[in-house]
């Protein structure tokens, strides 16, 4: 048996257990910058915790001569440096780790020169930390008095909200706050939720004195058949891959833009409108009074262009121009842009689906109106819990 842990290849084995602990710190610290902790049983995590490092000690005390338990004793603290600022006060799950990367350090295999040297740099790493995030926390993060009248979750449980009332010098306010409740990491004695994915939906002034919240359950060509009566001019944002993943092509509409005031009239507009038409919506014969036609094939054309822009485009003065041939710039001296934004209403039940939307889904109603509805949440990809991004978002 003595021989046997005394072979090298014993060892060099074994300190793959350092490798699959400083993972895990590792881990943990990611879990630190990106989720909220929420610890239920501190003691038993404790506990479980205290045990798993002190077998993973006691094993990189053996193999502490290994290359592999050096790297990784050097790794342990400066990896827990965002967890012990962003999870302060959670000692039950810092202190076995902390107290294990300092032990290891100061007994790792590594020469005196370099412990104390990288011993220094992980001591400035955490006092210069802990100021800057104090700073931020102090000067930045502005603190407001909130409180939670209502919360829960949606029938589907899909989705959790809560209504926040916050004191202000300006009456107060009341919001509504929905957030995905799919989306938590859940352990046996710890859930991490997702940090910055809870939205405002809706905001009123002053404070509401009587909050009712009502869930109901709607389908897709439900929700579709409303939003499109509320307005034909939803504009839908989808990423290449989305419109590559319907079928659907991309196609340019040309609209009236910067109507001049005189000709608001001839499209039943007042002057104060500030509304783009598009060509779809005019006659032929008002379309005329700003300088266009359609030929035979259907192709825009100006009925007659300026000198400047024949002589622009190489061609004759005189000549039929077509909007096809005119760069942005000369679009817009003729009051016209170029649509080429996707809607609800060119977008059938098959193609949503596609996108994601399900069949049928959760729909809030604050105080008797409509707040939130899953199917836009899915369509704009309100919560998007894939997604990392580093920001100082993560430190508030």
């Amino acid at each position: 048996m003595k021989s046997f842990f005394a072979n090298v290849w014993t060892k060099r084995v074994l300190a793959i257990v350092s490798v699959l602990y400083v993972i895990a710190v590792f881990r943990l610290c990611y879990f630190s910058l990106f989720y909220e902790i929420h610890i239920h049983r501190a003691v038993s995590q404790c506990l479980i915790l205290s045990s798993v490092s002190l077998l993973a000690l006691v094993v990189m005390l053996y193999t502490r001569k290994q290359i592999i338990t050096r790297i990784c004793s050097f790794l342990i603290l400066p990896a827990m440096l965002p967890v012990v600022l962003l999870y302060f006060g959670k000692w039950s799950m810092m202190i076995p780790i902390i107290v294990t990367g300092v032990v290891i350090l100061l007994l790792s295999g590594a020469g005196e020169g370099a412990k104390t040297a990288l011993g220094t740099v992980i001591l400035l790493m955490y006092i210069f930390g802990a100021l800057g995030y104090f700073l931020f926390t102090s000067f930045f993060v502005t603190s407001a008095d909130e409180t939670v009248v209502s919360s829960g979750v949606s029938p589907s449980g899909k989705y959790r909200y809560r209504v926040v009332n916050t004191m202000d010098t300006s009456k107060g306010s009341t919001a509504v706050y929905i957030e995905p409740n799919d989306a938590d990491k859940k352990f046996t004695f710890a859930t991490f939720t997702l940090k910055h994915m809870e939205k405002v939906f809706d905001v009123k002034r002053p404070i509401c004195e009587d909050v009712e919240i009502k869930w109901e359950t709607q389908s897709r060509s439900e929700i579709t058949e409303k939003l499109n009566k509320t307005s034909e001019n939803i504009i839908v944002h989808l990423s290449d891959k989305d419109i590559e993943k319907i079928g659907y092509t991309r196609t340019s509409h040309y609209v009236l833009s910067d109507i001049p005031t005189e000709k608001k009239k001839y499209l039943g507009l007042k002057e104060s409108d500030l509304s783009t038409v598009p060509f779809s919506d005019i006659s032929e014969d008002v379309l005329k009074k700003f300088n266009i036609a359609k030929d035979e094939s259907g192709s825009y054309c100006l009925i007659k262009a300026t000198k400047e822009m024949c002589a622009s485009l190489g061609v004759p003065e005189g000549s039929k121009v077509y909007l096809r041939d005119l760069n942005t710039s000369q679009l817009k001296s003729c009051h016209i842009a170029i649509d080429d934004n996707i809607y609800l209403r060119d977008l059938n039940d098959h193609q949503l689906e596609l996108l994601g939307v399900p069949a049928t889904g959760d729909v809030m109603l604050f105080n008797g109106e409509v707040c939130f509805r899953y199917y836009v949440a899915e369509l704009e990809n309100y919560f998007d819990v894939d997604s990392r991004k580093i920001s100082i978002d993560i430190l508030s």
